[in-house]
């Protein structure tokens, strides 16, 4: 195979692919079977056969690349707007506290622009522009971290759930043993 299915192209990979796709379409001119141009070319038949039904239907234009099925992207102006109404806060839009989680804004996003985020889509457009996970600015003034120390010492070995045990189980739901 001539190159990796799937996408995460870059602009060269998609021109380079075109390209490809191109030489297919001089060989479908001059007449060749769709076996040759696969071997010649090292793809599949399967996609051979795909660009020339497209070169049939369409033309050259039919086996053009179009571009990165990606994600939708926000301009530039789009994201200056979300980011005021981030600054804005989460009581303005509705939410009950003041923690911007991923959902809420991927949730902000489609109320805003009506375009469809998935929340590792939102975290990566937060990341992209040089955002990152809420840290408060400041400690809290009673905060004792003497105090937090001898809690995560002391008390949390005692309250912290135990691990499984390392004996096989059964699968069975009516073995005790399964529990």
């Amino acid at each position: 195979m001539r190159y990796a299915q799937g996408g995460g192209l870059t602009d060269a990979g998609r021109a380079a692919r075109e390209r490809v796709r191109l030489q297919a379409v001089e060989r479908f001119e001059g007449g060749q079977k769709n076996r040759e141009i696969a071997a010649v070319l090292r793809v599949s038949e399967r996609s051979v056969e795909r660009w020339r039904r497209q070169w049939r239907e369409r033309g050259e234009a039919g086996v053009l690349s179009k571009g990165s099925p990606g994600r939708p992207r926000l301009s530039a102006a789009q994201i200056a707007r979300l980011e005021r109404e981030l600054e804005r806060g989460p009581l303005v839009h509705g939410w009950a506290d003041q923690r911007w989680t991923l959902a809420r804004i991927k949730t902000l996003i489609g109320r805003l622009f009506h375009v469809s985020y998935t929340v590792e889509g939102t975290w990566l457009l937060l990341k992209r522009h040089g955002w990152s996970w809420q840290q408060p600015a400041r400690r809290a003034i009673g905060r004792d971290d003497a105090a937090v120390e001898v809690w995560k010492k002391e008390t949390w070995p005692r309250v912290r759930p135990s691990r499984r045990s390392a004996t096989p189980g059964s699968s069975s739901r009516t073995k005790p043993g399964s529990r």
